[in-house]
């Protein structure tokens, strides 16, 4: 397989997806066609976020399709060589591809060989569940299991840091939680600016700074860029 999975989409002065462009291109091969499935941009129109993301990657000589443009998308997406998903709510893209009969088709896809690429609730969906997302259940997904893709679970946009006088938990407090009722979980903690890929040598982090890798029971471990994820 090969996947993708990056923390953000925008960074402080950057372009859109502009950081993503370089690592983007690496994957893609020859691979030219590509579905964009925007259903977690909730306060943006579907044909806005897809024209978003075209504009982006405009230097990739991708045709960025939008998958609410198909009239039969599970098929398409069954013939798909790369697949896109952008980010926004986590809960009400997995209710929309739930719905559409596109996580079968998705998982399929990408086992038989199309590119993943998926930015913060495009990364949970890869997941086994959408369980480490950072977003408000606005919608009802009718379960969290996910596309189970990838092994691990994926906070994306990871931070220890409150603002002066917040009162709130540490997003490390909120994953050791989640450990503390599924202790079997690992858990990546993957700061804005980094990635995950994946492909036929392993799984490999990427990016500027440490990615951090949560167990039950034990200090997160410090991953620099480069680690081969076992």
């Amino acid at each position: 397989m090969n996947l993708l999975l990056l923390s953000n989409s925008a960074s402080p002065g950057a372009a859109y997806l502009e950081h993503a462009v370089p690592v983007i291109r690496q994957h893609l091969a020859q691979r030219r066609s590509a579905i964009f499935i925007p259903f977690a941009g909730v306060t943006q129109s579907r044909d806005a976020y897809t024209d978003k993301v075209r504009q982006a990657l405009s230097g990739l000589n991708l045709d960025i399709t939008g998958v609410h443009t198909l009239d039969d998308a599970p098929s398409a997406i069954a013939q798909a060589e790369v697949i896109i998903v952008g980010g926004g709510n986590t809960f009400n893209l997995l209710k929309t591809c739930r719905e559409q009969g596109l996580l079968g088709p998705i998982a399929s896809a990408v086992k038989r060989g199309a590119l993943y690429v998926g930015w913060s609730a495009g990364a949970n969906l890869a997941c086994p569940t959408i369980r480490t997302t950072n977003d408000m259940p606005i919608v009802d997904p009718v379960g969290l299991d996910a596309l189970n893709l990838f092994p691990l679970q994926i906070n994306p946009h990871f931070t220890n840091a409150l603002p002066a006088g917040h009162q709130g938990e540490t997003r490390e407090q909120r994953i050791r939680e989640l450990l503390a009722v599924s202790p079997e979980l690992e858990i990546i903690g993957l700061p804005e600016g980094n990635w995950i890929e994946v492909t036929d040598d392993g799984a490999r982090t990427g990016g500027p700074h440490p990615t951090l890798l949560f167990k039950a029971n034990s200090e997160a471990i410090s991953l620099p860029s480069g680690h081969q994820l076992s």
